[in-house]
């Protein structure tokens, strides 16, 4: 016979806040991994005016790198990659049983780097180079 357990109302949105580390981490790398499908889709629409024509391409890749919200936008991409590709690293190790009783540091830490890998990339992304 199986056990119930009391999930509660579903209609309980404070429930987030008894959230752990290691939910918070399934719930930002569901949500990067989703991000960076919608990136594909769009990567594959500026590179698909390349089919057009050679020039085309180029003045699309110009006027995007000039809009400022655009290099803010490319902050945001690099940050959601470097988080989920080192959330994943994480879980291969959680699953291949390393690390199990670190795994809420093993989290932070992941933050932690990814935090501070944007902010040493900003310069470059915001300056252009």
């Amino acid at each position: 016979m199986s056990q119930s357990y009391d999930r509660g109302l579903v209609e309980d949105f404070g429930r987030w806040r008894e959230f752990s580390a290691g939910m918070w981490a399934w719930v930002f790398h569901k949500f990067t991994g989703w991000v960076l499908i919608g990136y594909l889709f769009t990567h594959i629409a500026v590179l698909s005016t390349a089919t057009v024509s050679p020039t085309m391409y180029t003045n699309t890749l110009r006027g995007l790198e000039g809009l400022l919200v655009v290099r803010f936008l490319e902050v945001g991409l690099l940050a959601v990659a470097v988080f989920h590709i080192l959330n994943g690293v994480r879980l291969l190790f959680v699953d291949l049983g390393v690390g199990l009783q670190a795994q809420d540091r093993s989290f932070y830490a992941s933050m932690i780097l990814t935090g501070a890998i944007v902010v040493a990339s900003v310069p470059s992304f915001l300056g252009g180079i």
